[in-house]
Parts: structure tokens; sequence; C-alpha cells
């Protein structure tokens, strides 16, 4: 792993973990189509790129970290003062307690599928196919959305539906907002609200994901070793592009349908299933 591949996977992953398009898909596009170009076996990946992978992810979750700091305040203060008090009818804390409840049923049925996700980073071409499927599914959505996506609550029901979405796309080209999202729109929720909650419903899976892992199967004698000047780039490059991709994806949804992003699942989608085929 170098500085460049870094830098370009840091891009990657700041766009397409908040854009309905597969973060984890397009890593996997990112770092076989550099290999193919490098002319590196894509079977290939070390535990560093592991690890880079990680960082990455850890890079836009201080994004969203930063950028809905006043809501994930409030949403704290909500639970704190909901259960000292008794007072469980605040809009913050029901919101919290969704966040909470939808991030148990995300690791219930991301967990058993781990094993599988990780086969798929050496089969760019199923990804591919997943990503087709994300597409489909956006588009679905807003056509659906419509005549029926007019909430702005969130409700029990919309936070289980949501979250069992944020689980299925432990695989990658599942894409994790464009599911989340997706099927937020087709359980009747507003664009915006949908999106918002998504967003908030990724801290935790992301923050566990950065934290856990890395103390579970990380060798810790390979760290030093680790290219960490490439590392710390992406990490920093992921973090600002993510903040932007933010900021202007929420401003985008308020006014323009998700189809673009749908098209451009379907499209990626085919033409990196039909270029690693057989490879």
């Amino acid at each position: 792993m170098d500085l460049i591949q870094s830098i370009l996977m840091g891009i990657v992953q700041g766009l397409s973990e908040f854009l309905p398009i597969s973060s984890s898909a397009h890593l996997v596009f990112t770092s076989n189509f550099y290999k193919v170009f490098k002319g590196i076996e894509i079977a290939q990946e070390s535990n560093q790129e592991i690890f880079l992978d990680i960082m990455l992810h850890l890079g836009t979750l201080i994004a969203v970290l930063i950028y809905f700091r006043k809501e994930i305040l409030d949403i704290i203060k909500a639970l704190y003062f909901g259960l000292k008090n008794k007072d469980y009818s605040s809009r913050d804390f029901k919101l919290g307690v969704y966040i909470i409840l939808g991030t148990v049923i995300t690791v219930l049925i991301a967990y058993p599928l781990n094993e599988v996700a990780g086969g798929l980073v050496f089969q760019p071409s199923i990804v591919g196919v997943l990503l087709v499927g994300t597409g489909v599914l956006l588009l679905f959505s807003e056509y659906w959305a419509k005549k029926h996506g007019d909430k702005k609550d969130i409700s029990i029901k919309n936070s289980i539906l949501i979250a069992i979405a944020q689980g299925l796309a432990a695989l990658p080209g599942f894409s994790r907002s464009g599911l989340t999202i997706a099927t937020g729109l087709l359980s009747g929720m507003e664009r915006t609200t949908a999106a918002r909650y998504s967003f908030l419903l990724s801290i935790p899976i992301i923050l566990g994901a950065s934290m856990v892992y890395p103390l579970v199967k990380i060798e810790y004698h390979e760290i030093v070793t680790y290219n960490w000047i490439a590392i710390i780039a992406g990490t920093v490059v992921s973090g600002i592009v993510g903040y932007v991709c933010i900021k202007y994806f929420l401003k985008f949804v308020s006014r323009f349908s998700l189809g673009i992003f749908g098209y451009y699942c379907l499209i990626m989608g085919i033409v990196t299933a039909v270029f690693f085929w057989g490879k």
C-alpha cells in the first residue's frame, strides 16, 4: 500500500460512505482496480489494507460526529434526563431508543454475514451485482415515495425496518445509506428525515467496527511496520471529504430525487461485474 492508493481510497470512502452508492463496494472496486493497474494479484490483501479500511471509516465517523454534534448531544441529554425523571415522551428520547434498538438489530443481522462479506472482497464481480440491487431499490423507493413519503417523524416500525436494512448492508455492494434511506422512503418517511436518521444510526456501528475490530483481529506487532504516513493521510482525507459530503448531500435530498444515484449504481454495478467477471 502506498500514499497514492491511501489518498484515493480516502476520497472514495468520504464520498461513498454517505452517498447511497456503497462505500464498501467502492473501496473494493478502487483497491482492485488499483491492483490490476499495478499488476498485483487481486487475491492478495494484507492486514495493513484491512487496517486502512478501518481507519478510513474512523475518518468518516469523526465527520458525522462533528456535523451532528448538536443532535447527538440533545439525544444523550434526553436519554439521561428521561431515565432520571421517568419521562419517556420527548422526541429525542424516542430517537435515542430507536438508535439503540436499531444498533442491536443491525449487529444481530450483520454478524452472521461477516464471513461472507469478507469473502466478497476478493469477488468484485459479485459485489457489482449487489450494487445493481442497490440501484434497483433506490429507484423503486423514489417511485414509491412520490405517493407515500410524507412522514417527518420516526416510529418504532420505521426504526426496525431500517435497522434490518443496515444489517444486510454488511455485504459489500449493498449500500448502507442507500438501503437505509430507501427503506425509510418505502416505510413512508420523508426523504430528508430518512437521510438524517440513516446518518445518526450509522454512528454506533462505525464506532464499534473502528474500535472492536482492531482489538480482536489486528496483530499489534505488525502495526509498527505499517505505512503510517499513508494511513493518516487517507484518514484525514476521508474525514474532510465525508464532512463536505454530508453537508451537501442533505441539501441535495431536500430538493432532488435519489434516482440519479440509483442509475449510477446500476451502471457502475454492471460495468464492474463485467470487467471483473472471471478474474
